[in-house]
């Protein structure tokens, strides 16, 4: 009888110890793909890029040109508590986009990356780059073409 009530107190105990979390830590706005592929190599101004995007994250002076830096990330971990036993995972994505100006402040060209609508919950046996995992949150996300 006394073991009985032993196994059963520790076998409770023990289901108390699991547990999991889920945590999320974002930085910036995600870029609004639209307002992106409205930009225009010749025509586009510095002053229209800041007034549409706002300040950038990063200036680089290039000699007489300029660069600016634009990036958003987001961060999905979760994580799974045993007795012995701990698994966790993180997906982390970001956008990025890079602006380049002549010296007279005019954009030259651009190169953009999207991947903060990708994150998503996993855990370490989980593939979180599967094709149609992202084509399916691409679809979600307007403006962004793959």
């Amino acid at each position: 009888m006394f073991r009985t009530t032993l196994r059963t107190v520790v076998l409770s105990s023990l289901s108390l110890v699991a547990a999991c979390a889920f945590a999320r830590q974002d930085t910036n706005e995600p870029l609004d793909a639209t307002t992106v592929a409205a930009l225009q190599a010749g025509v586009t101004t510095a002053r229209d890029v800041t007034e549409r995007l706002g300040a950038p994250t990063e200036v680089v002076q290039l000699g007489r040109r300029t660069a600016y830096r634009y990036d958003a990330t987001s961060a999905k971990s979760t994580v799974l508590f045993l007795l012995l036993v701990n698994f966790g995972n993180q997906d982390t994505r970001s956008d990025r986009l890079w602006v380049f100006f002549d010296e007279k402040d005019v954009l030259s060209h651009y190169g953009v990356s999207f991947g903060t609508h990708r994150t998503q919950y996993a855990m370490p046996w989980e593939d979180v780059h599967e094709a149609s995992d992202n084509a399916s949150r691409d679809a979600d996300r307007p403006g962004v073409v793959r």
